[in-house]
């Protein structure tokens, strides 16, 4: 991966997790992992893209033994600072270095949160996939959750602002995305495709939607001091929530994979 997300690091948590938005879109993400969780029952994690550490703290708090990984510094700075539990472990690593520094270990599942995958092109996120069986326990899951290039609020908002150019930005091959000062080159899968990509070695579990009625983070301004709206577009989002059909056109979309 190129991007290095430090510039990033130090205001993530402001910009997204600690926002209506942001805590919003994760908790849907927690509704559908803790079904896998429960169902699997793994006794060791490995989660990819960590950002500040979040869901690796969470994950540990139900007695998960938690490794997480971040190509920044400066992001496992943050998390390490965070850490309280001894069940969780922060290393800082490029993806395409895991299966070499985790060699001979295996782990029950995978989990990558909030389009941290979107950084890789079609040619690496085929060969994450493989890369991951080596990974993987032989019952082993991975639970990526990714940025579709349908999302309707995204063309909405672009139409509204008159931003012609910006509508359809995600169907590109790749995108610029500015992540808190950061210049992302961002590639956006819809679930087919990413079904795709894992067809030789994983089968799909499930895909859920993650935030169909409830807007991209850059929205926001546009939910603040707006607690009955909050609440009538979380309620909505909870009657969609397993419907794998809108999940190409929500903000994310979680997918659920089994080693063949």
């Amino acid at each position: 991966m190129d991007a290095s997300f430090d510039t990033a690091a130090s205001n993530y948590d402001a910009t997204f997790t600690n926002t209506i938005i942001g805590k919003l879109q994760r908790d849907l993400v927690y509704n559908q992992l803790s079904k896998v969780l429960e169902n699997q029952k793994p006794k060791t994690i490995l989660e990819i893209n960590c950002g500040t550490g979040e869901d690796a703290i969470w994950l540990a708090k139900q007695k998960f033994t938690v490794t997480a990984t971040d190509i920044s510094e400066k992001m496992i700075a943050v998390s390490k600072s965070k850490k309280t539990l001894e069940n969780v472990e922060f290393r800082q690593m490029d993806i395409n270095s895991l299966n070499s520094y985790f060699s001979g270990k295996n782990f029950d599942l995978l989990f990558s949160n909030f389009g941290g995958l979107n950084c890789l092109s079609k040619t690496e996120l085929q060969l994450f996939f493989k890369n991951a069986t080596q990974l993987l326990t032989e019952t082993g899951q991975i639970v990526l959750v990714i940025m579709p290039k349908n999302t309707l609020w995204e063309q909405f908002y672009f139409l509204a602002k008159g931003n012609f150019k910006n509508i359809f930005r995600r169907k590109k091959d790749s995108v610029i995305a500015n992540v808190d000062g950061e210049k992302v080159v961002t590639h956006y899968y819809n679930p087919k495709e990413t079904i795709n990509l894992a067809a030789a070695f994983f089968n799909v579990k499930g895909v859920y939607p993650i935030g169909f009625f409830i807007p991209p983070s850059y929205l926001e301004p546009f939910l603040k001091n707006k607690s009955s709206l909050v609440s009538i577009i979380s309620k909505f989002e909870n009657k969609v929530k397993n419907n794998s059909f809108l999940s190409k056109y929500a903000d994310h979309y979680l997918i659920v994979f089994q080693k063949k």
